[in-house]
């Protein structure tokens, strides 16, 4: 008989990376990045010049290898592909955890 567990959330924690939060954000990135150069209608070659990088470096990073790109990066290429980020601090409902970092697309 297969046992199933049930996961969280996030597949990088389920994985046990130590980044898992990290990880998590840059795919909400990259998903949505990959969601607007399909609408878009985009190839990658003219994709990868809107967002000033290699088209191997944004294949990857589509297909989830982002481990070489940083969140800025990532936030920087949403601005190039004419989207406003907005980065929204504020405090803890439980202030005896630590915070956490999500993305929310609007």
């Amino acid at each position: 008989m297969t046992e199933i567990e049930q996961g969280s959330f996030n597949i990088y924690q389920d994985l046990g990376y130590d980044d898992a939060a990290k990880m998590q954000v840059k795919a909400a990135l990259a998903t949505k990045i990959g969601d607007i150069i399909k609408r878009r209608r985009l190839t990658q070659t003219r994709a990868a010049a809107i967002l000033g990088m290699t088209q191997p470096k944004l294949s990857a990073m589509l297909r989830g290898q982002f481990r070489g790109i940083s969140e800025s990066k990532m936030i920087d290429c949403l601005n190039q592909l004419g989207r406003d980020v907005e980065i929204v601090v504020r405090k803890r409902s439980h202030p005896s955890r630590p915070g956490q970092t999500r993305v929310v697309v609007a």
